[in-house]
């Protein structure tokens, strides 16, 4: 059985099988990765997931552009599954572009209905912040994304072009 989990450095190994299953890049949706972080080594991992740990804490000093965020792994029997990330607010960047929750799901795990089940609670999690609504922003051919966003109650507003190219943008009503 899935749980969702705060980011841990005792599943360093589980993460890094995930990341090296996704290939080359930062294309992990809802791991929070930066080009910057060095999560090969047990330093640079600790303190990517300190980062993300600390990133809820409206009272912790954020880095420019950055948003209060909660971010959670989907785990099954210690493996890393997946993440997922829930933006407490919109900056512009992220209404244009990424809005309130991201996630990903290791192309080996994807199928089982790991990225509906996860989005269902973090909607769950952005109700009880107080958000009436949610913006999720999926790529436009991303069939799997679309499908899973539909499932939770998402209603498309349309396509448009962003700085990472177009996109499918909806909204669920919490």
């Amino acid at each position: 059985m899935p749980e969702l989990i705060a980011p841990t450095v005792g599943l360093h190994a589980s993460w890094l099988e995930a990341h090296d299953e996704w290939g080359p890049g930062l294309h992990e949706d809802g791991f929070g990765l930066r080009s910057a972080d060095a999560v090969r080594s047990p330093d640079g991992f600790a303190a990517w997931v300190a980062r993300l740990v600390d990133r809820p804490d409206p009272e912790k000093p954020l880095d420019a552009g950055q948003v209060p965020c909660t971010y959670r792994w989907i785990v099954e029997d210690d493996r890393v599954l997946g993440g997922i990330a829930l933006r407490h607010e919109l900056n512009d960047y992220l209404l244009r572009v990424a809005g309130h929750i991201g996630y990903g799901i290791r192309p080996s795990a994807r199928g089982r209905g790991l990225a509906t089940w996860a989005l269902g609670r973090m909607l769950v999690q952005a109700r009880a912040l107080g958000l009436d609504r949610v913006l999720i922003v999926c790529e436009v051919d991303n069939i799997g994304s679309t499908k899973t966003i539909e499932r939770c109650g998402g209603v498309l507003e349309g396509i448009r072009d962003t700085e990472l190219g177009p996109a499918r943008r909806y909204w669920i009503t919490l």
